[in-house]
């Protein structure tokens, strides 16, 4: 059996190759920038979701507290874009509160008031985490954009 020496493939010159790797660095960068850029704007979605359950969370819950459990209370309902009727709240004993995943259960007034604060402190932490979240992304976007801007400076000098 006669032996060939192993075949050799030309190796590129070292200005190709670096050329070749800071092209890959670059398009890397700018991949993980979009990335994270998409994360952030599902972020800032999902904070302002939170805000506005917030928002008719403690609506909601000034409401049940105003309510007079001894008088006829008038109130406005609203009907769609807009629009309003007056009514009147009777006094009652037991509420219907949605309590998710289309499950509705009757609960007093102060057990109603317990449950909403309770989903209040849990929107809060969800938001505070959220917040931790975009300022952890928006310090990756800004050491990508330094490395951008290394990556930019290096292959001006050459």
């Amino acid at each position: 059996m006669i032996r060939r020496p192993p075949r050799s493939t030309p190796k590129p010159s070292s200005a190709a190759s670096d050329v070749y790797k800071r092209q890959e660095q670059t398009q890397q960068l700018l991949y993980r920038t979009q990335v994270l850029e998409g994360y952030f704007s599902e972020l800032t979605q999902k904070e302002s979701s939170i805000i506005s359950i917030i928002r008719e969370a403690t609506s909601a819950i000034e409401c049940l507290k105003s309510i007079n459990d001894k008088d006829d209370n008038e109130t406005l309902m609203p009907i769609g874009l807009g629009t309003f009727v007056k009514t009147k709240i009777t006094p009652n004993k037991k509420l219907i509160l949605n309590i998710g995943a289309g499950v509705a259960v009757e609960k007093d007034k102060n057990s109603a008031i317990n449950f909403l604060e309770s989903r209040l402190k849990e929107m809060q932490i969800a938001l505070q985490e959220t917040a931790g979240q975009k300022q952890q992304v928006t310090e990756s976007l800004q050491q990508a954009k330094l490395e951008m801007e290394k990556l930019m400076t290096a292959h001006n000098q050459k």
